[in-house]
């Protein structure tokens, strides 16, 4: 891509929260600070905040309550449901369950799959959807890192040709949180059907980033959070079909979850569990978290899904000519370079610990990125072939196996509310550590990189 085209125009960012924080350098001076960590945790839009700001005199309790603040609550809680699920274009008969987080969304299933169930994952997900599975009396088979989609797709026909009868159940990512590349999400639901399997779509990465459709994908169930979603923490969303979720035991058992209770005679209770997203919502549920929910799928519907996605591939494009112009600079990618992706895209630098790099980038720059494995050590692992990054004043802030000296990359990423200004930044601050080196010299603190301001 031409310098010329990196200097197209982009539509303006929707307004977020902190996008006038000013932060401290290590020099003293103080800037405004470039948020590039949305793969972790995006920033609330500003819509999102006001809305749950012009409800908080309204708090009441949820479903249990006769009173106007307790109806009027309990009214928000189920339409909130009613806009995630349309947001989602859910089946008729799909259903939508609050939870705390994506990690919570995939725990609830685990625990909700038949006896005997047999789970399988590729070793590219995220822990989130790569640990809940084991230790369930669930038989889990790990697939090998593809190299391409069709790799993917094959992969998957294969292991699950070889698994025979019994219920089985698929999960993959929408989008990675390591790459940002997307995931042939509908081909490798229609292999799971083909075997007679089930599918969960982990769409954490992609949902903030690109148009997510129960029925378009063919999933059979989906899962997010909303910290990822521009809302607060503290909030996710399991959605989907409802037969094997209602059959299980309630994820938490208590007030809520109970339709009746009754003692026996013999000392003991009976207890008749709700069906529906009641049963695994046990104590009373936080309204606010998924009201803020909502209010995000409202907000990026009307912002345009189409519109905000074209200009998230401008951004990415201005990102990745001006990596390129780096040779030091090595891109990690699964499926190549030229794949589709949402704006999260990890890198290691020639010559530099990528959590020295992370942190010179803040300190000096006001600049906020990741390092590390990302929670996908074995994802990021792969992409390194073993390649360790250079020796530096300070090493990986995440453990590393034996052997390992320091393996950890940095991720950039960003979404609707990242001005073009920030992009631009962040590269100018990469070329001029690249071609100058930090200001500072670093040391390890409390397992993270930080300036030695000691001198």
């Amino acid at each position: 891509m031409s310098v010329a085209a990196r200097n197209v125009t982009v539509c303006q960012p929707l307004p977020v929260l902190g996008r006038e924080v000013e932060v401290p350098l290590v020099n003293g001076e103080k800037v405004g600070y470039a948020a590039l960590d949305y793969a972790a945790s995006a920033p609330a839009l500003q819509r999102v905040w006001d809305d749950v700001a012009a409800y908080a005199p309204y708090y009441g309790s949820v479903h249990r309550g006769a009173g106007y603040l307790s109806q009027l609550s309990t009214d928000l809680f189920e339409q909130s449901r009613a806009t995630v699920a349309e947001f989602l274009d859910l089946r008729e008969d799909d259903q939508v369950v609050f939870t705390r987080a994506t990690t919570d969304s995939l725990n609830l299933l685990a625990g909700a799959l038949p006896s005997g169930t047999r789970v399988f994952a590729f070793e590219t997900e995220h822990h989130a959807s790569l640990l809940p599975w084991p230790g369930r009396g669930l038989e889990v088979a790990y697939l090998r890192a593809p190299r391409s989609p069709r790799e993917a797709v094959a992969a998957l026909d294969a292991a699950l040709d070889a698994a025979g009868p019994g219920p089985k159940l698929v999960c993959v990512t929408g989008a990675s949180n390591v790459t940002g590349e997307i995931w042939p999400v509908a081909e490798l639901a229609a292999v799971a059907h083909g075997h007679g399997a089930r599918i969960v779509l982990d769409a954490a990465q992609l949902a903030p980033h690109h148009r997510v459709s129960v029925r378009e994908l063919d999933v059979d169930w989906v899962a997010f959070s909303g910290h990822k979603l521009y809302a607060p923490f503290g909030a996710g969303v399991l959605a989907g079909r409802a037969d094997w979720l209602d059959a299980a035991e309630p994820y938490l058992a208590g007030g809520g979850a109970s339709r009746t209770v009754a003692r026996e005679t013999d000392g003991s209770v009976a207890v008749e569990w709700h069906r529906g997203p009641a049963r695994h919502e046990a104590g009373s549920p936080n309204v606010i978290g998924a009201y803020a929910i909502a209010s995000a799928c409202r907000a990026l519907a009307e912002a345009g899904l189409d519109t905000l996605h074209a200009r998230e591939q401008q951004l990415i494009e201005r990102l990745r000519a001006g990596l390129a112009e780096v040779p030091e600079v090595r891109v990690l990618t699964l499926f190549g370079e030229d794949h589709p992706r949402v704006g999260v895209l990890s890198f290691v630098v020639q010559g530099w610990n990528s959590s020295h790099f992370a942190a010179a980038l803040s300190a000096e720059y006001g600049i906020g990125v990741r390092d590390g494995l990302f929670c996908a050590h074995p994802l990021v692992r792969t992409l390194l072939g073993g390649e360790e990054t250079a020796p530096s004043e300070c090493g990986a802030p995440e453990p590393s196996l034996p052997g390992e000296r320091s393996l950890n990359a940095i991720r950039v990423s960003f979404g609707a509310g990242t001005p073009e200004e920030h992009v631009d930044r962040f590269l100018a601050a990469v070329r001029e550590l690249v071609g100058s080196g930090s200001a500072w010299s670093y040391r390890t603190e409390g397992g993270r990189c930080v300036p030695d301001t000691r001198r």
